[in-house]
């Protein structure tokens, strides 16, 4: 990720100054884009931070629009009905929300199709909306600029798996390679005459076809798409894992394969109530596993991440100018969260500052985490005292962050968990504590009690210059620095929690007065 090298931007540290009210990015606050694809039709409204929107609006409907396409050659004619409604719905909603006009794109089923014009045409007398129709290369690269959105500077290959076609493409630097498509979606290999055998003949070929172009492919596999996603829920119910949050969900080739055959072997209706997967998306997901198993023996990836965000994602990437597109998301989020929810906005860059030093000596992965606390520390205020820690820890760990992996979802959690509560005992949150590490837990204790103890330091001024900590970590040592005018705020409840940071640290303690 770039930094913003401005004068004005100094101020700010790494992570330059707050961008989402400037007009260019502001423009890009609430976004409508629609998602024509084989299997569904899908609106999602973005609104907020524009480098890492919320999802304001998010409907889906199971059209089917490519289903039977492979004998007829055109559109399902009873999901082409349910498109067309679809659209007109959108269209109205986009209008009340303040959205429109919608971005339309349509994928594999719409541009295959005899009567995907004329399906197009029928759209825009309807709503005025007009429907892109996009090739699979072009698709490909904006399913990529979606795994972008969420991690940028990243590096792999994406595989977006649609009902009647997959894409892959690369990524290296935080920018897009070479884009393949193809035609294994579901929804097409189901038509393959010949059964299992034949099925798995057919993939085999163009799998390894699509390596010698693509070449080798030996980092990470991005995996965006339903079929997917309802992968990545089975092997959670598998493995018991703990965190129910999709986005930035890991599995190793082991655990893939161990989940495949899972699959095969498991009564699919009792497993797809269990893991809440609807009976379209479950129909078809042992077709994927079988292009799953293939991608995996073939490309042999180093490890698999799920992306929760994909072409729409994309659509929205494209639009945002380069200075945002090279922003942390989750700092731009927290830093919007802050400025919308907060009792104090813009405490949170003083708070950074009076805590920073306890982390002198971390890298930007740790820095990057202690910003976005500091920053988020106060936006569950109005909740009840009672449930302020558990909601705050709620929100870090299953809120639509990107740019967050698993574990550090756990230390956000933990740290904003902290600023609440001195001690979690009694908390529902023990069999989550094990996607963390001994250190983490501990790093994000010292960071929560920290934020605890200076969020009752608030001034009128800089509160840096008035407060300030010095930390030894060799002699174990903590000092607190109060100015004339901040002793006053150092009262018998600040002073508890000062004490309580001393010992998470296990630290002597002191306080001078300047």
């Amino acid at each position: 990720m770039a930094h913003d090298t401005s004068p004005e931007a100094h101020d700010y540290g790494p992570f330059g100054r707050p961008l989402f009210e400037d007009p260019k990015v502001r423009a890009l606050s609430r976004v409508g884009v629609v998602d024509i694809g084989s299997n569904s039709v899908r609106l999602v409204v973005f609104d907020g931070a524009a480098r890492s929107p919320a999802y304001f609006y998010n409907e889906k409907i199971m059209c089917g629009l490519g289903a039977g396409m492979s004998e007829s050659g055109r559109l399902n004619p009873e999901g082409r009905k349910r498109a067309l409604s679809a659209m007109k719905r959108f269209h109205k909603l986009a209008e009340s929300m303040g959205a429109a006009p919608l971005t339309a794109v349509a994928t594999a089923a719409v541009r295959e199709a005899t009567d995907g014009p004329d399906f197009c045409d029928d759209v825009l007398k309807a709503t005025g909306i007009k429907i892109w129709v996009i090739d699979g290369e072009e698709e490909a690269r904006l399913s990529a600029q979606g795994v972008l959105l969420g991690w940028p500077g990243c590096y792999g290959m994406i595989c977006d798996i649609g009902g009647s076609s997959m894409e892959l493409a690369e990524l290296a630097d935080g920018k897009v390679g070479k884009c393949r498509t193809s035609a294994l979606g579901p929804l097409k290999l189901k038509d393959i005459q010949g059964g299992k055998k034949a099925r798995e003949a057919y993939i085999k070929e163009v799998v390894e076809g699509l390596a010698q172009e693509l070449g080798e492919q030996r980092d990470r596999l991005f995996l965006v798409g339903g079929s997917w996603r309802a992968i990545a829920r089975i092997d959670m119910e598998r493995r018991g894992y703990p965190l129910h949050v999709l986005h930035e969900y890991r599995m190793s080739k082991k655990q893939v394969r161990e989940t495949l055959k899972f699959i095969a072997n498991s009564d699919l209706e009792e497993l797809r109530a269990k893991c809440g997967i609807s009976s379209t998306r479950m129909a078809l997901v042992p077709l994927a596993a079988e292009v799953l198993k293939r991608l995996i023996q073939t490309f042999q990836p180093e490890d698999i991440a799920l992306s929760s965000y994909g072409i729409r994602e994309g659509l929205l990437y494209e639009q945002m100018p380069d200075m945002l597109r090279e922003r942390d998301p989750l700092i731009e989020a927290a830093r919007f969260a802050e400025a919308k929810d907060a009792r104090m906005p813009g405490f949170g860059k003083n708070l950074y500052d009076f805590v920073r030093p306890l982390f002198a000596k971390s890298d930007i992965t740790i820095l990057r985490l202690v910003k976005a606390a500091c920053l988020m520390h106060d936006v569950s205020w109005r909740a009840h005292p009672d449930y302020r820690a558990d909601i705050c820890f709620d929100n870090a760990t299953r809120a639509n962050l990107g740019g967050l992996k698993h574990r550090e979802r756990l230390f956000l959690g933990l740290a904003l968990l902290h600023r609440y509560k001195n001690k979690r005992d009694n908390t529902r949150f023990d069999e989550l504590l094990q996607l963390i590490d001994e250190q983490g837990v501990r790093q994000a204790e010292i960071l929560g009690k920290a934020m605890r103890f200076g969020a009752m330091l608030w001034m009128s001024e800089d509160m840096t210059k008035g407060a300030s900590l010095v930390w030894q970590p060799r002699k174990k040592h903590l000092l607190l620095k109060l100015s004339k005018d901040a002793e006053a705020l150092f009262g018998e409840v600040a002073e508890a929690r000062f004490k309580s940071l001393a010992s998470a640290l296990e630290a002597t303690y002191d306080v001078k007065i300047t």
